[in-house]
């Protein structure tokens, strides 16, 4: 075990950090202090200052008041290249890795040791070669990117910024598309990396892996520090309490239940994308009334292909879809507009790209797909109206704050977007409702919200398709679930057969 905090030399202290963007007060007074060998967490909820702190002590904001100091020595840290040189390297949850080249040179990218390509290379192999002995990290350096597995792309962005000096590592969300057993296997590694006297300062809103991993925790609130302390003075509840200020619950609620009446059928549902590779082969489902059904996968493996093709946004290039007494074919595939008559709603993995239109102000946002109803449309012109008073509506149901239908769409939170795409789309009250990533990037209030309100679509005779690379969220949603691996479905299992080894196994193709 790890030595107590206390008698420990610190490798990084932040002082009186102060940050405001606007009339935003994004850090407020925070105080932090990571002893050095340790693994210390950052928790807290969207907008509560973690990812601004962390971006001041990696140069991507100046503080506008405050003291950092490196190993106890006072720094002024104005860009990524001054903590780089200080030691610090940061491993973002979006892999910042060119997949069209080999991962020897993904790590040379920007550090070329020399001008002369071919010893360049050859030095840094060398060196990798040293590097993944010491830390057990192994990964084949001649291999393009794009072809290595999930787990591997986050072990050489690890090698990259361990390349590169760093002695204080910063991951944000490191497991956000890992399968169970590739987090387990980072945990062995930043075990192996504390031990070797590397500090890691790990951003998630996981908080058992927070308990599980870290020596210490510092949970914000409002841009300020609100609990700080070894995680052997902590549990999960009480982080949980400490990030929103109230007590939560996003445990399971309740046992399997009986399905009704049969609402969706799809039958050997083939897709293949622009390259010719297959994404869907022969996947077939039923969605009931009174279901919460999960789909669980590592990112990438039909997950997302299956939304687009049961939404009406993409025809499949074979197959059968059912709802309720329409039938579909891929050369007459059901539209989105004809999905919204039959009452299937989607929430999109993407709400930025798909689910918003970020310019748009909250009130446009919130008639998007529907803004042909007769309520909100007279002979083509928007009845402006209607839609305002039902978008205030909406916000008010939904708790989206701030409650203001005028604010531009990207001026909210992560959270209360993904509240407003939900509104939207819960409105006209759909038979069917697929849901994308439902919580991604959303905070643990909004997460026990947002889970609150699918169960009572569920509970009021929908049936809900939940596709979501959480586990976690799987398992507290699902009365059954459905498992893909490279665009098949690799299992089916009720919720009381659940568990997540089990799961995890076949998303990993076993």
């Amino acid at each position: 075990m790890p030595a107590p905090r206390a008698v420990r030399p610190l490798a990084v202290e932040m002082r009186h950090i102060e940050k405001r963007f606007g009339a935003v007060r994004a850090n407020r007074d925070v105080n932090l202090q990571v002893a050095a060998g340790t693994v210390h967490g950052i928790v807290g909820e969207n907008g509560a200052g973690k990812s601004t702190l962390m971006s001041i002590l990696y140069g991507f904001y100046l503080a506008d008041g405050g003291e950092i100091l490196i190993e106890g020595r006072p720094v002024r840290i104005t860009g990524s290249r001054e903590a780089i040189a200080l030691g610090i390297g940061m491993v973002h949850q979006h892999f910042m890795l060119v997949d069209t080249l080999s991962a020897l040179d993904n790590v040379m990218l920007g550090a070329e040791p020399g001008w002369r390509l071919k010893p360049a290379r050859a030095d840094v192999r060398t060196r990798l070669a040293a590097l993944m002995q010491q830390t057990g990290m192994h990964i084949d350096l001649d291999a393009r990117v794009a072809d290595l597995p999930v787990g591997e792309r986050q072990r050489l962005e690890i090698l990259k910024a361990l390349f590169r000096g760093a002695r204080i590592l910063i991951l944000d969300e490191p497991t956000a598309v890992l399968t169970p057993q590739e987090a387990e296997s980072l945990f062995v590694t930043l075990r192996g990396l504390r031990e070797r006297g590397t500090t890691v300062l790990l951003i998630t809103h996981k908080l058992k892996e927070i308990m599980a991993l870290c020596d210490a925790v510092t949970v914000m609130r409002a841009g300020q520090v609100v609990l700080d302390c070894p995680i052997a003075d902590t549990d999960i509840d009480g982080l949980a309490q400490a990030m929103v200020g109230r007590r939560v619950n996003l445990g399971r609620e309740g046992g399997g239940r009986r399905a009704g009446e049969l609402l969706l059928r799809a039958r050997d549902l083939c897709l293949a994308d622009a390259f010719g590779v297959s994404r869907l082969t022969d996947v077939s489902l039923q969605l009931h009334a009174g279901e919460i059904v999960g789909v669980a996968g590592v990112s990438g493996n039909g997950q997302s292909e299956l939304l687009d093709v049961l939404s009406g946004l993409v025809p499949p290039a074979r197959g059968e879809l059912q709802i309720g007494t329409q039938h579909f074919w891929p050369d007459a595939w059901m539209s989105t507009r004809r999905a919204r008559q039959l009452r299937v709603a989607h929430v999109p993995e993407d709400r930025h790209r798909r689910g918003l239109v970020l310019p748009f102000a909250a009130w446009e946002s919130s008639v998007l797909g529907y803004q042909d109803r007769p309520r909100y449309s007279l002979r083509g012109w928007m009845r402006r109206r209607a839609v305002r008073s039902d978008c205030a509506s909406m916000m008010e149901r939904y708790d989206v704050r701030p409650r203001d239908p005028l604010l531009r769409s990207s001026k909210f939170s992560g959270g209360n977007q993904q509240k407003l795409v939900l509104a939207r789309e819960a409105a006209p009250e759909p038979l069917v409702l697929l849901v994308g990533q439902p919580t991604r990037g959303v905070d643990i209030g909004a997460i026990e919200f947002i889970h609150g309100r699918l169960r009572a679509m569920r509970d009021a005779g929908g049936a809900v398709l939940v596709v979501s690379s959480e586990l976690d969220e799987i398992l507290a949603l699902s009365d059954r679930v459905i498992v893909m691996n490279a665009g098949r479905i690799a299992g089916e299992l009720p919720i009381a057969e659940c568990s997540e080894r089990a799961l995890g196994s076949l998303m990993g193709g076993a």
